[in-house]
């Protein structure tokens, strides 16, 4: 324990510290229980992106490989040297629960066949629906980037919140309340002594008159 004065100042200024350190946690659990409902919807929506994520990259997977064995590598590499095109992002920022989380703001990545700039007379279906799957595939992935950022910086508050929670539950209040209980045991012990000291005080004024009462 810390050194503490045994007064009845610093016993209340410990009091109003353990009340201001309950009032605290309990904003603090309330904060917690919130970033977890928040955290709780954003992993739900990470975890059906990824699993979009799975099915798209299967699916632009399948139709390589059918483009391969059909038109040839060459023909797949000269069409992807011939593709081109940008992805525009625009990367903001908002807050959740006064966490800063990025808000992130994309075209669709997803184009025509005349718009990826090879000759569409050139290239086969086959690599069209590759294009295509790929396209859907970077769409989703664009997607995930911001949720997923928001979930970890969420997760990395929620973590703190709860460090925060249990050092206010398990050593600042509980410290504080053993230094309250001590200054007020010291100052029971104290006004017990003074209550004797007065007894005995006035027991020896009794005595002192009485015996001055009898020489008179």
């Amino acid at each position: 324990m810390e050194e503490v004065h045994a007064t009845r100042t610093e016993l209340l200024a410990r009091k109003n510290q353990m009340a201001l350190a309950k009032q605290g946690c309990e904003l603090l659990k309330e904060k917690r229980d919130a970033l977890l409902i928040e955290f709780m919807a954003i992993m739900n929506k990470v975890l059906e992106a990824s699993r979009r994520l799975q099915e798209a990259a299967r699916k632009s997977t399948y139709a390589m490989a059918v483009a391969k064995a059909v038109d040839g590598l060459a023909t797949i590499r000269s069409a992807a040297m011939a593709t081109k095109g940008e992805v525009t992002v625009e990367i903001s920022g908002s807050y959740i629960m006064g966490v800063p989380v990025p808000e992130v703001k994309k075209k669709s990545v997803r184009r025509s066949a005349l718009e990826r700039g090879y000759s569409v007379t050139g290239v086969s279906s086959r690599i069209d629906e590759a294009a295509e799957r790929y396209e859907q595939e970077l769409d989703i992935i664009l997607d995930m980037a911001a949720t997923e950022t928001k979930m970890r910086r969420l997760g990395e508050e929620l973590q703190r919140t709860r460090r925060r929670v249990n050092a206010l539950e398990r050593v600042v209040i509980p410290a504080l309340a053993e230094q309250v209980k001590y200054i007020q045991m010291a100052l029971d012990e104290r006004a017990r002594e003074d209550l004797f000291r007065l007894k005995k005080v006035k027991k020896s004024l009794e005595a002192k008159k009485k015996a001055a009462l009898q020489e008179g």
